[in-house]
């Protein structure tokens, strides 16, 4: 049975730096090429039309670091940074990377970074996971990973919006308008000008109020008809 191959792309300003990548990603049996760009503006724009699993990524590049793309991204693959510079390490792994590699890179450096890359690839396959499991916030000038299975609602603070999840709760800068459209419409609804609730931690609902495990929440009359037909949708599935 052929090897699942892992679709990666490289992002480097530095021609002469993306090549040794390039050529350690062809010749490596998992492993599949399926893009380069030679800065994170280019980067953003091809994976808009490419599906990728895994980026290789530098850091200090002109007008949007690899930092900035990252938080430019809506569905992050996994990242393997790649720099010729230390200072960034500690800020790397905020980031959730994988590994951390320094110019010039060494053939057996990559080869562990990317073994680790693939297991973690066939881990998410194994236990049915995707990108879209989790979102990075940013909370108290931290970047938060935060699963979205273990997310049960989200409420509106003025400026802010609070994030209760099944451990504890965070404090986000956003709107609620802008903060739906990062999580998926068959999986959360709104339900209320302040409420954004997790449809699988629904245990019942009346005209003015859904229950959660451990909370009541207000039901809007003009959404009870979203959330009748998204919890139908997540019953049919």
């Amino acid at each position: 049975m052929e090897k699942s191959k892992l679709r990666c792309i490289v992002v480097d300003d530095s021609t002469l730096q993306r090549l040794p990548i390039i050529k350690l990603i062809q010749s490596h049996p998992v492993l599949e090429l399926v893009g380069e760009y030679k800065n994170a503006i280019e980067a953003k724009m091809g994976l808009a039309l490419i599906e990728a699993d895994l980026i290789f990524l530098d850091i200090e590049m002109p007008i949007l670091s690899g930092f900035d793309l990252l938080d430019d991204l809506q569905k992050k693959p996994q990242v393997i940074f790649i720099t010729g510079k230390t200072k960034y390490a500690f800020k790397a792994f905020d980031y959730d990377a994988v590994d951390y590699l320094r110019k010039p890179i060494k053939k057996d450096r990559f080869l562990n970074a990317a073994h680790k890359a693939i297991e973690n690839h066939k881990l998410k396959k194994v236990n049915g996971t995707n990108d879209e499991d989790f979102i990075f916030v940013k909370s108290n000038l931290k970047k938060r990973k935060v699963f979205l299975n273990e997310l049960r609602y989200v409420e509106a603070l003025g400026d802010y919006i609070k994030l209760v999840t099944e451990y504890d709760s965070l404090i986000v800068l956003s709107t609620m308008k802008a903060f739906v459209k990062l999580l998926p419409s068959e999986r959360f609804v709104r339900i209320h000008k302040s409420f954004i609730i997790n449809l699988e931690k629904v245990q019942r609902y009346s005209s003015k109020i859904v229950e959660l495990e451990k909370d009541k929440l207000p039901l809007s009359r003009n959404r009870k008809a979203d959330l009748i037909t998204a919890l139908a949708s997540i019953k049919k599935s």
